[in-house]
C-alpha cells in the first residue's frame, strides 16, 4: 500500500500542497508548530473514523477559508479523496475513483496504522480510547468492522432515548432494538476478540529485544454471541430504564495491555515501556496485515524518533526497512534520520510550504 501523490486543499495551514511520494520512507523534519503533523493528519483521514487527532471536522479547514477542505491521494490506478464543501462544512464526504462512497469504505482500500506523542497516555486515560485503538486496528484487518461499530452505536442511541423517556416505552420497539444491538454488537465482539488473539499469538513469537513485547486482555464480560447479548439486554432492561442507558454490552469493553516479560499492567510501567509496547503491538499489527492481505500498512510514526535513544533509533529503521511498505516519519532535526535508508524521500516543513531536501 503506497501513497504516490498527497493533494491538500485547504486543510490546516495548507491552502494548497501537492507531495510526490514513494515507496519506502517518507521523512519529514522542521521546527514544532511548521505543519509536519498536519500531513499525517491529512493521510489518516484516508481510513474510517476521525483521524489520528480525533478532531472536529470544523477545525481541519484552513483559516480564511469557506470552511471546506479536501484531501486527495493516488495509489496507482486508483484515486482516493475526503473533504467537505461550503454547502455542509461539517459533513465528510468520501470518493474512490471519482464515485461517492461510505467513509467507512476506504478501509477495504488502504490499511493505515498510526503512532503520536497523544497515544503515550492511552493506558492511563479511560477505557473509551483503548476501545478506540482496538477497533482501529480491527478494521485495518476487517474493513466491515467499522460498519458494525457504526451501526451498533446508532442502534445504542435510539434504545438509550428510548430508555431516557420518562414514558413508558413500547415493549415491541425495544425488543427490535435489542435484537439490533445484539447483532452488530456481536459482530463487532466477535471480531475484536479474533484480533486480540491474532496478535498474542504473534507477540508470543516476536521478541527481538528492540521493543518489550506486550499481552492483551479484552475484558468483555465474555457476551460475545448474539444470543448472550440479547439475553443481557432483556435482563437488564430494567436497570438500564433507572440508569437511562444501555449498561451492557460491548460499548463498555476495556482492553488491558501487559508487559509480557514482567506480566506487569502497562499503566504500572515506565513512560518508555509504556511507549515500546505500543511500537511492539504496531509492528506486530502490521506484520498481520502483510499476512493477511497481502500488502503491509502505511504506517504514520509522529515524533517517534527523538524519544529513542541512537541505538534503538537504528534498530528501528532498520526492522522497517526490512519489512519494507511506506512509513511516514515525523521530527524536528534531521539528524534524526541519518539512519533511515538512503533512498529515503526527505522533505522540509515550513510555515505551510514543503520542500525536498
Amino acid at each position: 500500500m503506497t501513497i504516490s501523490r498527497l493533494t491538500l486543499q485547504n486543510f490546516r495551514n495548507y491552502p494548497q500542497l501537492r507531495l510526490e511520494t514513494a515507496p519506502g520512507f517518507v521523512v519529514l523534519s522542521g521546527d514544532n508548530g511548521a505543519g509536519k503533523t498536519n500531513i499525517l493528519e491529512a493521510v489518516s483521514l484516508l481510513s474510517p473514523g476521525r483521524g489520528l487527532r480525533r478532531a472536529p471536522i470544523k477545525d481541519m479547514a484552513s483559516e480564511g477559508s469557506s470552511g471546506d477542505f479536501a484531501v486527495a491521494a493516488e495509489l496507482g490506478d486508483i484515486q482516493l479523496g475526503t473533504g467537505t464543501s461550503m454547502e455542509y462544512p461539517e459533513r465528510r464526504k468520501t470518493r474512490v475513483n471519482g464515485a461517492a462512497v461510505p467513509t467507512n469504505d476506504l478501509a477495504q482500500w488502504l490499511s493505515i496504522l498510526w503512532l503520536t506523542p497523544a497515544m503515550d497516555r492511552l493506558f492511563m486515560e479511560g477505557a473509551s480510547g483503548r476501545r478506540n485503538f482496538l477497533d482501529r486496528l480491527v478494521t485495518a484487518l476487517e474493513p466491515e468492522h467499522a460498519r458494525s461499530c457504526t451501526r451498533y452505536d446508532a442502534a445504542r442511541r435510539e434504545r438509550n432515548r428510548l430508555l431516557a423517556d420518562e414514558y413508558m416505552p413500547d415493549s415491541e420497539w425495544l425488543d427490535a432494538l435489542d435484537g439490533q444491538l445484539a447483532s452488530f454488537g456481536s459482530a463487532v465482539a466477535e471480531a475484536r476478540f479474533r484480533i486480540t488473539q491474532a496478535l498474542n499469538d504473534a507477540l508470543a513469537k516476536t521478541d527481538d529485544g528492540l521493543f518489550a513485547a506486550a499481552k492483551l486482555h479484552l475484558d468483555d464480560k465474555q457476551q460475545r454471541s448474539e444470543q448472550e447479548l440479547l439475553q443481557a439486554l432483556g435482563i437488564n432492561r430494567q436497570a438500564d430504564r433507572r440508569a437511562g442507558r444501555t449498561l451492557n454490552g460491548p460499548h463498555r469493553a476495556d482492553l488491558t495491555v501487559f508487559h509480557r516479560a514482567k506480566d506487569q499492567a502497562a499503566e504500572k510501567c515506565s513512560t518508555g515501556e509504556q511507549k515500546a509496547l505500543l511500537f511492539s503491538i504496531i509492528l506486530a499489527h502490521a506484520d498481520l496485515i502483510a499476512d493477511q492481505r497481502g500488502s503491509r500498512p502505511i504506517l504514520l510514526l509522529d515524533e517517534v524518533a527523538a524519544h529513542l535513544d541512537p541505538q534503538r533509533r537504528a534498530a528501528l529503521f532498520s526492522k522497517l526497512k526490512e519489512k519494507g511498505g511506506q512509513v511516514w516519519l515525523t521530527g524536528t532535526e534531521p539528524g534524526l534520520f541519518d539512519d533511515v535508508p538512503d533512498d529515503a524521500l526527505h522533505f522540509k516543513v515550513a510555515g505551510g510550504t514543503v520542500t525536498k531536501r
